[in-house]
C-alpha cells in the first residue's frame, strides 16, 4: 500500500484501502485500528515522492526539491515513520491477536482485462509526469494533461458504441471532480502569495523564527506538528514564501525535512490530513478515539522518522536506487 501511495495521492489510497477493509474485515475495534494504520501508511508513503502528496508536489514544482534526491533522502524516514507505529501497536492488547479472529469474506473477483489496461495506463501516466518534466523542461501540469488525453482516447476507443458503459469514459469522470476542493486550494495559494507574501508578513515571520529558533530541524519539525492542526497546504505555501532558494538551496536539509514533516505530521490527529478525514467519515471514527488510541503511536513514528533522516543525512547514508540519468537533475 505504501508503494501505491507513492504513485497515488494519500486521499485516493485511503479511500481504496478502507473500502477493501470494509469487505475483508467485519465492523470491530480491530478494523478501526487497521484503518488508522492505512492513514499513517498513506501519509508516510506520500512523503517520499514528488507526486505522492500535494505538499511534496508543491515543493517539487517550485524547485525546492528534486525527484531522485527526495526519493533517496526520504525513503528510509518514511519507512521508519510507518514501521515504528506498527511495531508499537502490535504490542498492545487491543490489537495483538485480533486479526486471527476476523473471517475472510473476500470474493474471488477479477478485474476485467479492459479495466486492467485503463488502470495500468492511468498509473503509468502519473509515473510519467516527473520524467516528462525532466526530459522536456515543461511544467508538470502539461505532463498530467498529456496523460489525461491518452486516457481519454483509450476509454473512448474501448467503450465505443457501448451506450451502457458511457459512465466509464473520461468526460463522465471529469464531471465528478470535486470543484469546490480545487477552488479551496486555489484560494489558499492565492491568499498566501498575493496577501501575506506581498505584505511582507511571511518575511517577518521568517526573521522571527530565525532569531528565536535558529535550528532549522526544529523549525521544520514544528511545522510538521502544526500540520496536524492546520491544513498542510497553507503551511507549506507560507514556508515557501518565508524562505526562498537563496536562503535554502534546492534539496537542502530544510526543504527535505519540510517535505517529510508536512507529509507525515498530519497523521498525529485524524483531522490533520485529507486521508484522516476520509477515514473518519467512512468508518465513523470519533476524534477522541483516534487521539487516545492512535495519536501517540503516530507521534512516535513521526519523531523516529526525523531521527532517521538526521542520522542518514549526517552519516551520508542513502537508499540504493537504480541510476536514472534523466531524472537526476529534475
Amino acid at each position: 500500500m505504501k508503494r501505491n501511495n507513492s504513485i497515488l495521492d494519500n486521499l485516493t489510497t485511503t479511500i481504496i484501502m478502507v473500502s477493501l477493509l470494509r469487505k475483508l474485515v467485519p465492523p470491530s475495534e480491530f478494523r478501526k485500528f487497521l484503518g488508522a494504520v492505512v492513514v499513517i501508511a498513506a501519509n508516510a508513503g506520500g512523503a517520499w515522492t514528488p507526486i505522492g502528496d500535494v505538499t511534496t508536489t508543491m515543493l517539487w514544482i517550485h524547485g525546492q526539491i528534486s525527484t531522485l534526491q527526495t526519493m533517496k533522502s526520504l525513503f528510509i524516514p518514511s519507512v521508519v515513520s510507518l514501521t515504528v507505529p506498527l511495531a508499537l501497536m502490535s504490542l498492545t492488547s487491543e490489537v495483538n491477536g485480533k486479526g486471527q479472529d476476523s473471517p475472510s469474506v473476500m470474493a474471488s473477483e477479477q478485474m476485467a482485462p479492459r479495466g486492467q489496461l485503463v488502470f495500468a495506463v492511468g498509473v503509468g501516466a502519473l509515473v510519467f509526469v516527473p520524467v516528462f518534466k525532466a526530459v522536456t523542461g515543461l511544467p508538470p501540469y502539461l505532463g498530467i494533461l498529456l496523460g489525461l488525453g491518452v486516457l481519454w482516447i483509450l476509454t473512448d476507443a474501448i467503450h465505443y458504441g457501448e451506450s451502457e458503459r458511457q459512465r466509464l469514459k473520461v468526460p463522465q469522470a471529469l464531471s465528478r471532480i470535486d470543484t469546490q476542493g480545487v477552488l479551496f486550494f486555489l484560494g489558499i495559494l492565492l491568499s498566501v502569495s498575493s496577501n501575506l507574501e506581498a505584505a511582507g508578513i511571511l518575511r517577518e515571520i521568517a526573521n522571527y523564527l530565525d532569531a528565536h529558533i535558529p535550528n532549522v530541524e526544529l523549525i521544520a519539525s514544528t511545522i510538521g506538528v502544526l500540520s496536524a492542526i492546520i491544513d498542510n497546504v497553507p503551511l507549506v505555501a507560507a514556508t515557501m514564501g518565508m524562505y526562498d532558494l537563496t536562503s535554502f538551496p534546492q534539496d537542502s536539509e530544510f526543504w527535505q525535512l519540510i517535505a517529510y514533516c508536512a507529509g507525515t505530521g498530519g497523521s498525529m490527529l485524524v483531522i490533520g490530513s485529507a486521508a484522516g478525514v476520509a477515514f473518519m467519515g467512512m468508518e465513523k471514527v470519533d476524534f477522541f478515539w483516534y487521539l487516545r488510541k492512535v495519536s501517540g503511536f503516530a507521534f512516535a513514528g513521526y519523531a523516529a522518522g526525523i531521527a532517521a533522516y538526521l542520522a542518514t543525512h549526517n552519516l551520508h547514508i542513502s537508499t540504493t536506487l537504480a541510476h536514472v540519468p534523466f531524472i537526476s537533475g529534475s
